[in-house]
């Protein structure tokens, strides 16, 4: 009994302890110059997720932004049972890029990342990086272009390519706003690039 209580408190404080040092959310989600320069290893992965696989970092940065607003512990709401009892999620969708976990697992499959987590900003650089490659080389999306690679993302490739979103309108007005803010990022990088910090030598390996 004594050895059951043990392990419990023992599950609660590492539990508390996991939460603890979650990367809170930027101060200023909307200005990527105040995000990198307050996360300055962000910056450094959205930096090699782009030079890794062509997706702009100001397209990577906007997808985010749209998914979790840089939450790495997001979820989606339960849904209710009789309209009070919080019961499943709707999808299982989590972390910073909000991707499902059979997406998840491919990325995880197809890169031998095999460590990768939802809620790990490099990790989550990374994802969206590989999945605008994957959405460039079979749908022909420019990698630059947030409006169409934001749609892929939310109806999936083979959804895009047959046009699923043209029957939401909601969507595409979603998939317009992530391209204004892709179109802002780019627009504040060009002028604070040169003040952002450099990865440091032992970041390097």
């Amino acid at each position: 009994m004594i050895t059951r209580c043990y392990k419990s408190l023992l599950f609660l404080v590492l539990a508390g302890f996991c939460v603890a040092c979650s990367t809170t959310p930027p101060q200023n989600v909307n200005n990527v110059c105040h995000i990198f320069k307050e996360y300055p290893s962000w910056y450094w992965a959205a930096r090699d997720s782009q030079k890794k696989w062509g997706v702009p970092a100001s397209v990577q940065m906007a997808i985010m932004h749209q998914e979790s607003r840089f939450n790495g512990n997001a979820v989606p709401p339960r849904e209710k049972l009789l309209w009070v009892i919080p019961w499943k999620r709707a999808s299982t969708s989590y972390g910073y890029t909000q991707a499902l976990t059979p997406t998840w697992k491919r990325y995880i499959k197809q890169t031998g990342h095999t460590t990768a987590n939802r809620t790990d900003f490099e990790d989550a650089t990374d994802f969206v990086g590989w999945f605008g490659q994957r959405a460039h080389r079979r749908a022909g999306i420019p990698k630059q272009n947030a409006y169409a690679l934001y749609l892929a993302y939310h109806e999936g490739i083979g959804g895009y390519m047959k046009g699923t979103y043209r029957r939401k309108k909601w969507l595409v007005n979603v998939a317009k706003k992530v391209q204004r803010q892709a179109n802002t990022y780019h627009a504040q990088l060009k002028k604070c690039a040169r003040t952002l910090p450099e990865k440091p030598w032992w970041h390097l390996w």
